[in-house]
């Protein structure tokens, strides 16, 4: 009897797994079954042209070290300044005309689009990127007159300029070296430090320290990181439904995503509880003024993981790429120190902010950079119907319409014969900065889903440049400019980051030197 019954004991502990291992065999044959269905059925849209091929066996890597690039290579090469993917339904443009047509013209046809928002759902919720109508358009309305506010403006000024005082160039000087064999730095790492450091200032009242070295990254800024590259694989997955089954399963890189998302919802309901407990009307960041208008906590979740994608990963991006290009033409990093002393003078090492509206060689330097590098490299819009671009490309309604901010930097079409040369003389005329239209050069977007947060980055960025450039001299190490290596992610970041040398120009001024003046009042707690 005893032995009959430890054998059932036995046979009870086992059937849960039995169960389980039937219930994966039996998903796994339905998952078989659906992509042999695909593949049998062909798709109208599936393509064996050359174009389509080279993606699907990735043999364009055999010559382009990153698909930004290819997709330039195909783009210069056509007469139209446009391609199509077929397998993705993807109508790629590099067009200006093409891209006025997008975000103005025919904006209402051109959504984010339910695939879009599907495919960062997890990631970005309902955030400002990746909805469309009455969610967008409110939450661009109270962020639009949140950042106009010359409160918010101060506060941010305040904040970048306390982070450059008291944490950027004391770092870079401890860093410092005349030695050939100096100590190693990776650049890329240290602006998304400082980025994360004044982002979660400025917008949520927070300051996690990221910019101590010696603190490790938190697990929160790896797991921010998974996510916006697992969420850009989905992107560009030939079928859609790879993706989804392996969601539905909980299995590869859908497991990892999940378990990312997880960390990154923590992390954003402990800034919004802390921000509850403090009281929102205690704060002068972003979020407080939201949590006026907004009750629903998974919603400001949302909005709080869209600022963090915002003002961390684009000025990061921007900011390396600029550095990058600085150390390879040390005679703009000359003109910029030129500009930076005639405007604020040799011995003041405390600048007014309002005066870097004057530094007009380092805003074209700037934006030279990101003509060459944009920290969002393209953007894709689904068509809401069936449409014709101005260059005669047809337009099926639900295809996917990419401008490709990248590329367009590198036609000769666009930018002269000139155009893969780091020239920032070509932004300025008689001395002064000339912007070009939004819609040749759509690197924070045009029309009106123009980026709300344009001038507190750009305030930001060119603090950044103008303190370190007047301080130090940077010196990339094995890398360059002419042939970068990309990582996966919804922002452009270099692989394997950005190693560079500091070395303390002679007469730099003290790292540790009171903080940048503003001409509005410190508003910081």
């Amino acid at each position: 009897m005893e032995a009959a019954a430890e054998a059932l004991a036995s046979s009870s502990q086992l059937q849960p797994h039995v169960a389980g291992a039937f219930f994966a065999l039996a998903a796994c044959t339905v998952a078989l079954a659906a992509l042999l269905a695909v593949a049998r059925t062909r798709p109208p849209w599936w393509c064996d042209c050359a174009v389509c091929e080279a993606y699907l066996t990735a043999s364009w890597a055999g010559e382009f070290d990153n698909l930004c690039d290819w997709y330039a290579h195909l783009l210069r090469a056509s007469p139209s300044r446009t391609v199509h993917v077929h397998v993705l339904r993807n109508v790629l443009t590099a067009d200006p005309v093409t891209v006025d047509h997008m975000l103005r013209a025919r904006f209402d046809n051109y959504p984010k689009g339910a695939p879009f928002s599907a495919i960062l759902a997890d990631f970005l919720g309902r955030g400002i990127f990746n909805v469309d109508g009455e969610a967008w358009l409110f939450q661009r309305k109270l962020a639009a007159a949140e950042l106009a506010s010359p409160t918010i403006r101060a506060y941010a000024a305040s904040v970048v300029a306390s982070e450059l005082r008291s944490r950027l160039v004391p770092l870079l000087h401890s860093a410092s070296s005349d030695d050939a064999d100096g100590k190693v730095l990776d650049l890329q790492d240290v602006f998304r430090r400082f980025a994360f450091d004044c982002i979660c200032k400025i917008s949520f009242g927070l300051d996690p320290g990221c910019l101590e070295l010696s603190m490790p990254v938190t697990a929160f800024v790896d797991a921010f990181d998974a996510a916006s590259m697992l969420s850009a694989r989905r992107a560009i997955a030939p079928m859609q439904i790879v993706w989804r089954l392996k969601r539905l399963l909980n299995v590869g890189d859908e497991r990892k995503l999940r378990d990312s998302v997880r960390l990154v919802d923590a992390f954003a309901t402990e800034v919004i509880r802390q921000r509850h407990k403090l009281g929102a009307s205690s704060g002068s960041d972003l979020l407080s003024r939201f949590m006026g208008s907004i009750s629903d906590d998974r919603y400001l979740r949302d909005i709080v993981v869209s600022f963090m994608l915002a003002g961390r990963d684009t000025v990061a991006s921007a900011l390396t790429a600029s550095f990058l290009l600085l150390s390879d033409h040390p005679e703009a990093a000359a003109a910029i120190r030129d500009e930076v002393s005639r405007v604020a003078g040799d011995d003041d090492d405390r600048p007014d902010f309002s005066k870097l509206k004057d530094m007009h060689y380092v805003h074209a330097a700037l934006y030279e950079s990101m003509r060459l590098f944009p920290p969002v490299q393209f953007d894709s819009k689904f068509a809401a119907g069936d449409d014709t671009l101005p260059d005669g490309t047809a337009v099926t309604k639900g295809t996917r319409v990419t401008y490709h901010a990248y590329a367009m930097g590198r036609m000769e079409s666009v930018w002269g014969p000139d155009c893969a040369e780091f020239r920032p003389e070509r932004w300025l005329r008689g001395g002064r900065f000339v912007p070009v239209s939004p819609y040749r050069y759509p690197v924070f977007q045009a029309g009106v889903r123009v980026c709300v947060g344009k001038d507190l980055a750009l305030m930001e960025m060119k603090a950044v440049i103008v303190a370190v450039v007047r301080s130090f001299d940077v010196e990339t190490v094995g890398r360059s400019s002419r042939r970068p290596k990309f990582a996966p992610g919804l922002t452009a970041t270099f692989a394997g980051g950005l190693p560079v040398r500091v070395r303390r120009r002679a007469g730099a001024v003290s790292g540790h030197s009171p903080p940048p003046k503003s001409n509005t009042p410190t508003t910081e707690e």
